[in-house]
């Protein structure tokens, strides 16, 4: 049987306060639409179609994949109207599973459990029973336990607000008979909209039995429709996410301040302190410590990697045994051998450090090969650029370059020379030699502090 996923993702989201389309707000740096999509696609659908309206094509430009249907709903008259403007992208499809953009955390196991119950009935409804119902419709059964039908919140009476199992809006529904109950809808109710919720009372008066399924957390089902509410769907997935990390041997010394905005891959005995931030894919290798309030992005740590604190790596690679910061930024395209070590306050881009080699202080290494065993002095700065071009500077094995020195790339400063501090290059230094640029020191004995008049 050919199954076919509709989101619903046309919502104008106003109470978000935002000009971004509701479905586009960040959760773990991605939108709230894609976490749905990509559930979609773990069901192992057919086809998928996306329903999109509030913020026009902002929304199907963030999501050029090639296997998903975008269609427009031009005017919002509700989830049944919308719906119904799928139908046409769902022709073929057997049964048809109706997931919503802003509702992220729905998992592959509860529509597992949706789809089994599906193969009993052509219309199951996901529900969720939940101690504080308010602004959601209702589910109302009979005395033998059978829904009946769903009841909107405006225009429920006071004994079905006393209920408190939900409609989540989430349901699967054979292909054929959604068309059928769907041409069949009207909107006279409270809100002026055409609800699909109204489908269960359609099957029900033909005799269908309507099957149910529930999640086993409540925060699967859980829309957002409000910063507060982004904030803690963000908070309870972050928790997610850590305690899968700590079942799987990492520790974190407070699970409660970890944010893991992408993928992370780790070894054995990693230690995450407060406040680190993972985003993108991010491997770590054994042994690995990281101090509290470091950012690391799209990166590969290797094993024995002590990061202090507050430090910055991005798309950046670091080999075993380094050690790094506090306060280092490591930028796109940096590359530590292994043993490197790279102290406070030192930015590094687009440049090679060989093995054993030092950068410990407050210096600046932009398009720059450094070789083994160098070390790079306080303030040292590798002037790339000349405001128009870039150029690289080249520093070769056991090279020692003295404090507050400027390489004013291009240049190169051969295998185990030096460079004296306070230095400007602006020649290549040969192998094994003295390079020193200074002016000269002046003393005067006997001199005298001017004096305020």
């Amino acid at each position: 049987m050919k199954l076919g996923v509709v989101i619903l993702a046309a919502g104008q989201g106003t109470r978000m306060k935002s000009a971004l389309p509701k479905v586009l707000h960040p959760l773990a740096e991605k939108p709230l639409l894609g976490h749905v999509i990509d559930t979609a696609r773990g069901t192992g659908a057919d086809r998928i179609a996306v329903v999109y309206g509030h913020g026009g094509e902002r929304v199907p430009d963030c999501f050029p994949d090639p296997d998903l249907v975008w269609v427009e709903q031009a005017q919002q008259l509700g989830t049944g109207h919308a719906a119904e403007q799928a139908l046409p992208a769902m022709a073929g499809m057997d049964r048809i599973l109706v997931l919503y953009g802003d509702v992220p955390l729905i998992g592959n196991e509860t529509l597992d459990a949706l789809l089994k119950a599906g193969e009993e009935s052509p219309l199951v409804l996901l529900t969720v029973t939940l101690a504080n119902p308010t602004g959601y419709g209702r589910i109302v059964r009979d005395d033998s336990f059978n829904i009946r039908r769903i009841v909107e919140q405006k225009d429920a009476a006071p004994e079905v607000l006393a209920l408190n199992e939900i409609n989540t809006g989430i349901m699967l529904v054979d292909g054929p008979k959604l068309g059928n109950w769907i041409a069949r809808l009207d909107n006279d109710n409270a809100q002026g909209e055409y609800y699909l919720t109204d489908i269960v009372a359609m099957a029900v008066a033909e005799g269908t039995k309507v099957q149910s399924a529930q999640p086993k957390d409540e925060f699967e089902v859980m829309g957002v429709n409000d910063k507060a509410q982004l904030a803690q769907m963000e908070r309870h997935l972050q928790l997610i996410r850590a305690k899968s990390l700590m079942r799987s041997g990492v520790t974190l010394r407070d699970p409660a301040r970890f944010d893991l905005r992408g993928s992370l891959t780790a070894g054995r005995d990693v230690e995450l302190d407060i406040n680190v931030v993972i985003a993108g894919d991010v491997v770590l290798g054994n042994d690995v410590k990281i101090g509290a309030n470091t950012v690391i992005r799209n990166s590969r740590i290797g094993s024995s990697v002590l990061i202090f604190e507050n430090c910055v790596i991005d798309n950046a690679v670091v080999g075993d045994g380094c050690q790094i910061g506090p306060f280092a930024r490591l930028r796109p395209d940096a590359e530590l051998a292994a043993n490197v070590r790279v102290g406070n306050f030192v930015e590094i881009k687009k440049s090679q450090v060989d093995e054993g080699s030092k950068i410990n202080h407050l210096s600046y290494i932009g398009d720059c090969s450094i070789g083994k065993a160098v070390n790079v002095g306080a303030g040292t700065i590798t002037c790339n650029y000349d405001g128009v071009n870039k150029y690289r500077t080249v520093i070769e094995d056991r090279a020692f370059i003295g404090s507050d020195t400027q390489l004013v790339a291009p240049v190169k400063v051969g295998a185990g020379a030096m460079v004296g501090a306070g230095s400007t290059i602006t020649k290549d230094v040969p192998p094994d030699s003295l390079a020193l640029s200074r002016a000269k020191q002046i003393g005067r004995v006997g001199w005298k502090r001017p004096q305020k008049k």
